[in-house]
């Protein structure tokens, strides 16, 4: 919003009212008697070689001159708000516009609405028509006002933009008709979107909701429009599935036409929330569902801690499990083996809030387990992968496990150090520069040989037979 309409607006309103001009100052506007061309108004001073010397005083009659500046946003609003009958008078869509957006933009949206609605109102025809003439085009495409030749300019008012679309229409021309509506209707979107946020600002969500989908109607990837709706969706209407849907839907149209807009971010985290909730079934069983999530993070998946999630072991302190009949020990029983969990168990990992503190805790621990495999201390080493493995199945993460079991010579890991270097061979070969880094270059070296053997493509890629050589 810029003050310039609304200054064209209260200029246009206070010439109406009675004239201030001092006593004997020349009458202005249509009651100023014809002039010939070229020639001041009478009485006017006059100009050039006939003008009597300048003294730096005004001309007599002239309206003393205060030296102050342009009155500002709240010095205009003590006037307008001293003109008798100004809500109820009868304005154009600009000026009803732009005294709205003058009262929004200071803070004041109860007493924007009765100007938003005016404006609002002038434009139904405009809107009516648009609707009705873009149902006969169907799904074509709707040409910009400078491709339909609509003639409009930046200073044309809707009313008379109207006009032209009704005509277009009346000759039959839907795709000009279509047009030309819809250059009208931009400006009108805009007091709308202004519109749905001062009801939501006086706490009519309910009237916010219907204006942002009257929005919508006209403009489905409007942004403003889009997020708004989408979040009264989702802060009001929680329990119901069908409206979350609608909110998700809303911020991922959102997130899709409007990728670089800063709320982007914003709006994809709000889509995965509603979507939580819609399958939960209702915000309130979603929240339960996080509050036990919290509840499992914080009784079952402490780090610093064995977590019961997984199988005492030996290296943790408990009694080894004897192996099924047939299975030595060392097989797919063995607690020193990668983590084997239950589907439930996993299915709760997976559920499990991942908080910036949980992220830490996780990165932390596979920074011991790396400095514990630089160290030789292998036993200690898998204690901490097993840990991290159920949260975080990263290549980093595969790469420690399997050079783990390597180190121990246990029978899964051969089977391990084939999954880690398919799925992430970098991530292999990074470690290496990490155990080298800390202290362990016979440990790194030996890491690239096996890697260089089993990986022989990425070897050459990669350049490992430079990291082997003395």
């Amino acid at each position: 919003m810029t003050l310039s309409l609304a200054l064209t607006a209260t200029a246009a309103l206070l010439a109406a009212e009675p004239s201030s001009l001092p006593a004997g100052h020349p009458p202005l506007g249509a009651e100023a008697p014809a002039a010939a061309p070229g020639a001041m108004p009478p009485g006017h001073p006059t100009f050039g070689a006939g003008a009597p010397p300048s003294t730096g005083a005004l001309p007599q009659g002239h309206p003393p001159m205060t030296g102050r500046a342009p009155p500002n946003a709240e010095e205009l609003l003590q006037q307008l708000e001293g003109m008798q009958g100004l809500r109820e008078r009868d304005k154009t869509f600009e000026i009803a516009s732009s005294l709205g957006k003058l009262y929004y933009a200071n803070g004041r949206p109860a007493d924007a609405l009765a100007y938003l609605v005016q404006a609002g109102d002038k434009a139904k025809g405009v809107r009516e028509l648009y609707i009705a003439q873009k149902k006969k085009l169907g799904a074509g495409a709707v040409k910009s006002a400078a491709e339909a030749g609509c003639g409009f300019s930046a200073q044309t008012p809707v009313e008379e933009m109207q006009k032209v679309a009704a005509e277009r229409a009346k000759k039959g021309d839907t795709a000009g008709a279509v047009a030309c509506a819809r250059a009208a209707l931009e400006p009108v979107l805009d007091v709308e979107v202004m519109h749905a946020n001062s009801l939501l600002l006086t706490h009519d969500t309910r009237g916010a909701l219907a204006v942002y989908e009257r929005v919508l109607e006209v403009a489905p990837s409007n942004a403003d429009a889009l997020f708004g709706r989408s979040a009264l969706l989702y802060e009001t209407r929680g329990e119901d599935v069908k409206a979350l849907r609608s909110a998700r839907e809303g911020f991922e149209a959102f997130s899709a036409a409007h990728a670089d807009a800063p709320r982007a971010p914003l709006a994809q985290k709000l889509a995965r929330m509603a979507g939580e909730a819609e399958r939960a079934g209702g915000m309130t069983k979603w929240k339960a569902t996080r509050a036990e999530d919290r509840r499992i993070r914080a009784t079952k998946l402490d780090l610093q801690h064995q977590s019961p999630l997984m199988a005492r072991g030996p290296m943790q302190g408990g009694a080894a499990a004897a192996p099924p009949p047939g299975m030595a020990p060392g097989g797919a029983g063995d607690a020193t083996s990668a983590p084997t969990l239950s589907p439930e168990t996993m299915q709760a990992m997976q559920n499990v809030e991942r908080t910036p503190e949980l992220e830490a805790q996780l990165t932390e621990t596979v920074d011991r387990g790396e400095a514990l495999l630089a160290s030789g201390r292998y036993d200690e080493a898998l204690a901490a992968y097993r840990q991290v493995m159920p949260l975080r199945p990263d290549g980093r993460v595969k790469a420690g496990l399997a050079w783990t079991l390597v180190g121990l010579g246990k029978p899964t890991a051969d089977r391990v150090w084939g999954v880690a270097v398919s799925s992430d061979p970098a991530a292999v070969d990074q470690l290496g520069e990490t155990l080298k880094a800390k202290g362990d270059a016979r440990g790194a070296r030996a890491l690239w040989a096996k890697l260089a053997a089993s990986a022989p493509d990425y070897a050459a890629r990669a350049s490992l037979q430079a990291k082997l050589e003395p």
